[in-house]
């Protein structure tokens, strides 16, 4: 009986596969539906449909230029996408998420909605956890541009039983997701008071909502989308920013009070709190406006206030660029910055500062490409941040490639020539002849550095990141001039170059240790692939880079003997090395924790991050990830001393840590809240300090027990609130 109900199920699938529209198949993306105007499609984060009864799924359009979509509640005209289900197997519901939707106004008429490209992230709820999954998804949506054109389109869309293993799209949807507001008081955003009153000149039909709000970190362009009784109309709100970037106050005018279903104190309205990327929803009653608050609208500046010299980020980024160098993430480049000194000894002095000064060209246009490919990705939706290309397994494969090319360079297996017209400027003492190899090193340099943040780096790049494309790029060049600026005083002071004792036999040895400090960076580097694909891939690709060096010596030991042929067996391997993290995905390995913090921690939650508070309890966050080598610092020096340690497993505080080692949207969010975009980060909450006390990049251990305290001042009086309350009476 149990198998032939076992075949019956498996034939009802084969049959309602067979059924759906035409180009169905399993796999991470439906076909495209196509119109003049628009495409659509359904893209799913998964590979298969995992051992859980939810999945998510993705409506993934496409628009013309000038033609647009609209939001859930889509303003004073047009209608949202809709997803039917009917003939879909193993579907129980769907449920569409809607990321934050721009603001459209024409001609006094308010509208929100998307343009170009948008994935309204599709939560599924499946009447069989771990079975597959055929979605037959019947879509109405409203496209607009000088007409507006409705669609229905069906698309058929399978995903079969198996690991629920990360699939090509979930970056794509994880990207719009980022941006889907949160309930409540979350990522900063808060709103204190929302208050109306009616028009004077016609009170029954018109009023004005008052909303002032709040934000941990300066608001940059802050909106409210109101969804309110039906027959309700709001216009854009006017917004005024306090002088600290921290409160703001919105008027927004209400219009058709006399055609509603409930006045505005009589019925809650749902406010989307947006100020980009971060969004929060609450639900709200007006109340009649108070004096305080009219107090407040009369006194409140209005405009976006300047917020912080840009000359005065321009010295914190040069400043946290020389602190820089400091950073255990650079601490591998060292090496090459010391032949670059000792290997100038009798040089002349032209030849140093214009070697010097390639290693600082070369650092200080990293920084710049850096500044250009976040300027992309920010115009293009995606989350940024500091150090963010280290969660890319390419990236790492990479890097991991360039530092065993650059160890076998140390120890002598190859030479790279550059043409004789810029190898007699200077011969580089790494073997990479010309300034063509300087350039190349302060590049290493920079590469390497971009997972360590360090004081005054962190408000830099959070201010620049916040604002636009010149801010950018003009803070990472100022971030170049600070960690280049140890190589533009050797350039400006030559002697201290010249004056070494003369490169000979002591520097080959000390080459060759060099050469060993690099290759440990990469040992380093795989280790991270170990946590972010698998153990097995990490093996693989290790495996490779020790086969790559092995044949470089081999080629240097036949003096050549197969020309080319050794070189393209490298290039075969290399293009082998970034095919293993798409081919061997599963199995990731778990996050390895210290020995001593084992046990410690408990997973970054901010729902329960908020009871633990409300709780009388304190809360240590810490943001880290395996390739941030500060935040292990952190963690072995300070979080692990003793006193620190035994005041964060006491019974009375929360230890949760945020793993960033892998892209995540809510950790990219709650560190936005801070004005934040690197880590290490940390954070104390507490009933002396609901908001949060954030805690500089280099943890000490008297700040880490200040903050501890601060936070836990109010919980005295909590657990004497409690214990009152407790009595008998």
């Amino acid at each position: 009986m149990v198998k032939m109900l076992s075949v019956t199920r498996s034939f009802i699938l084969f049959i309602c596969t067979l059924t759906l529209s035409s180009g169905v198949s399993y796999g991470a993306a439906s076909d495209w539906a196509k119109t003049d105007h628009t495409q659509l499609r359904i893209i799913s984060q998964t590979n298969g449909t995992g051992d859980t009864d939810t999945l998510t799924l993705g409506l993934h359009f496409k628009l013309n230029d000038h033609w647009k979509i609209y939001w859930r509640s889509p303003g004073d005209a047009g209608f949202p996408p809709s997803v039917g289900q009917d003939g879909s197997y193993n579907v129980q519901s769907t449920e569409i998420s809607w990321p934050l939707p721009e603001r459209f106004s024409i001609l006094g008429f308010e509208t929100l909605g998307y343009t170009n490209e948008v994935v309204l992230p599709l939560k599924v709820i499946m009447d069989k956890a771990g079975d597959a999954l055929a979605l037959n998804a019947q879509i109405s949506y409203l496209a607009c541009a000088e007409i507006c054109i409705p669609y229905d389109t069906e698309l058929a869309f399978s995903l079969p039983a198996g690991p629920a293993t990360p699939s090509e799209e979930a970056h794509l949807i994880n990207r719009f997701q980022s941006t889907v507001p949160t309930k409540g008081e979350n990522l900063g955003l808060r709103i204190d008071n929302i208050q109306f009153r009616a028009d004077k000149t016609d009170p029954t039909n018109l009023a004005t909502l008052y909303l002032s709000a709040s934000s941990q970190s300066p608001f940059q362009s802050p909106d409210a989308y109101i969804e309110g009784p039906e027959g309700l109309a709001f216009e854009k709100p006017k917004v005024s920013i306090s002088s600290d970037g921290k409160r703001a106050l919105m008027e927004i005018g209400v219009s058709g009070l006399k055609y509603a279903k409930a006045t505005l104190d009589q019925a809650p309205i749902t406010i989307t709190l947006a100020d980009h990327p971060r969004g929060a929803e609450f639900n709200k009653t007006p109340v009649l406006l108070t004096a305080d608050m009219k107090a407040l609208v009369e006194t409140q500046s209005s405009g976006v206030p300047a917020g912080p010299s840009m000359l005065v980020m321009l010295a914190l980024a040069v400043l946290g660029g020389v602190i820089l160098n400091l950073m255990p993430c650079v601490l591998p480049v060292l090496s090459i910055k010391l032949l670059g000194v000792v290997g100038h000894g009798g040089s002349d002095t032209r030849t140093v500062r214009m070697s010097f000064l390639a290693s600082a060209a070369g650092i200080i246009s990293s920084f710049l490409v850096l500044a250009l490919a976040l300027v992309v990705l920010k115009n293009a939706g995606l989350a940024i941040g500091w150090g963010i290309q280290f969660q890319h397994p390419w990236f790492l494969v990479a890097m991991a490639l360039v530092v065993t090319l650059f160890a076998c360079n140390l120890w002598g297996f190859f030479e790279v020539h550059l043409p004789s017209s810029v190898s007699e400027i200077g011969e580089s003492t790494t073997h990479v002849h010309g300034l063509g190899g300087h350039f190349m090193t302060g590049a290493l340099a920079t590469l390497l550095a971009t997972p360590c943040s360090a004081p005054f780096l962190g408000t830099a790049v959070g201010f620049a990141l916040a604002r636009g494309t010149f801010e950018i790029m003009a803070i990472f060049a100022a971030l170049g001039v600070g960690l280049a600026l140890p190589y533009l005083l050797v350039a400006l002071r030559p002697s201290f170059a010249t004056k070494m004792p003369k490169p000979g036999k002591w520097m080959v040895i000390l080459r060759r240790i060099l050469g060993f400090a690099l290759a440990g960076t990469g040992v380093w580097l795989v280790s991270i692939l170990a946590i972010q694909v698998s153990q097995y891939a990490a093996i693989l690709i290790g495996s490779i880079m020790v086969v790559i060096a092995t044949m470089i010596y081999v080629h240097k030991r036949l003096h050549r003997r197969y020309g080319r042929l050794d070189w393209g067996a490298v290039a075969i391997l290399s293009v082998l090395a970034f095919a293993v993290p798409d081919t061997v995905a599963n199995g990731r390995s778990e996050r390895a924790a210290t020995p001593k913090l084992e046990g410690l921690w408990t997973p970054f939650d901010q729902k329960a991050l908020r009871e633990h508070v409300k709780a009388g309890k304190v809360v240590f966050v810490d943001v880290t990830a395996e390739w941030c080598i500060t935040c292990q610092v952190n963690k072995a020096v300070v979080i692990g001393n003793e006193v620190v340690y035994q005041r964060l497993s006491s019974s009375g505080t929360i230890a949760m840590q945020a793993d960033w080692t892998r892209p995540s949207s809510i950790i990219t969010q709650y560190l936005s809240s801070f004005g934040r975009y690197g880590i290490p980060f940390n954070a104390v909450y507490g009933p002396g300090a609901p908001d949060g006390i954030a805690l500089p990049e280099l943890l000490s251990q008297s700040e880490v027990l200040k903050a501890l305290d601060t936070a836990g001042s109010g919980a005295m009086a909590v657990g004497k609130a409690r214990s009152i309350t407790q009595q008998p009476h």
